[in-house]
């Protein structure tokens, strides 16, 4: 049997209630006795009942993030960084995976009335914004990246068109003329905004838009972008840079280039998007668009914490930061 806060306040030597004030972090409480409990908290290894806390004060003083996939570096950056900046509000993060499927997505918004949550931040890949809109719930909701935000939502997003624009006016400012994309798609994806700042780029520069030049439909993984790379090569046309949607894709091709003899950047030069820390240190290093994850994770846990004290509050639009890493795969190396 688990010890009991009484357990604790006779070891500490204080009351009850004293006790309660310290795990609930009230400020009422001198220094040397915040001490005395605590030694006697790691002592007995008290663990509160989160789940009797919750029912007296509503709070259980746990979030959770659902994203698509864990086994992607950016997402997995994200969900660390995300218990970071909850860790320094006193919170504790629950994850859930969904892979991307419309179903698991649905199972995590049905769950939202449960009280072991306080909120969740969640991003959708399978359902849109109306999927999104038709449940109600009370539960504090942020969502993330391009997919489902409706109105009355806080909603943190980078903005896709202008990255992508950015990155590939930096291809065309090298003087590339021949710029291929993979991972393109239709609609208001993540691939599909993406390919707009693509095309834009392509139109400023007095480029051609060459569909023949763009690979759609793709996993967004190594797999993928290398499968692309080899396509793209097997058909034959001139490429002198190629823009690949996340940093995983670009990885795959770059190291199809590489056994196909093509030099990075000489003959092909690869961008990616992302900054995963990968891309830092392959060969030749990633040129990427680096959104700021921190940022993300910080002002998600700002406005579950915001929506907890005002849930009336006006829901927010938050942009996402992000600067063009510019290294070895577009510019080369210095000196050779």
């Amino acid at each position: 049997m688990g010890s009991r806060l009484k357990d604790v306040a006779d070891l500490a030597g204080v009351s009850f209630k004293t006790v309660s004030n310290v795990i609930n972090n009230h400020p009422n409480v001198t220094e040397k006795t915040r001490e005395k409990v605590l030694k006697a908290v790691a002592e007995l290894r008290y663990r509160p009942n989160v789940t009797a806390r919750s029912l007296r004060h509503g709070r259980s003083g746990f979030l959770a993030i659902a994203l698509p996939e864990l086994t992607s570096p950016y997402f997995a950056s994200l969900a660390s960084e995300v218990g970071a900046a909850a860790k320094q509000q006193g919170l504790i993060v629950l994850i859930e995976e969904t892979f991307g499927e419309a179903e698991r997505e649905q199972i995590v918004l049905d769950g939202l009335e449960s009280r072991l949550i306080d909120g969740v931040i969640f991003s959708p890949m399978a359902m849109d914004a109306r999927d999104v809109a038709a449940r109600h719930s009370s539960t504090p909701t942020v969502l993330l990246g391009e997919r489902g935000h409706p109105a009355g939502f806080d909603h943190i997003a980078v903005d896709n068109v202008r990255a992508a624009r950015e990155v590939t006016a930096h291809l065309a400012g090298l003087g590339r003329r021949h710029i291929a994309a993979i991972g393109a798609e239709t609609g208001g994806g993540t691939g599909g905004l993406r390919a707009r700042g693509y095309r834009a780029a392509l139109r400023d520069a007095g480029l051609p838009v060459d569909r023949s030049l763009v690979v759609s439909n793709l996993d967004f993984d190594r797999i993928s972008g290398a499968r692309a790379m080899a396509a793209l090569l097997d058909k034959g046309r001139p490429i002198d840079a190629v823009f690949c949607f996340n940093d995983l894709m670009a990885l795959g091709a770059l190291r199809v280039l590489h056994e196909r003899g093509y030099r990075v950047p000489d003959d092909v030069a690869v961008a990616g998007f992302d900054d995963i820390e990968e891309s830092r240190y392959s060969w030749p290093s990633l040129t990427t668009v680096a959104p700021d994850v921190p940022f993300i994770a910080a002002e998600a846990v700002r406005l579950i914490a915001r929506r907890l004290t005002d849930p009336d509050a006006k829901a927010e639009r938050i942009e996402v930061p992000f600067a063009l890493r510019i290294r070895e795969s577009t510019v080369g190396i210095a000196g050779r």
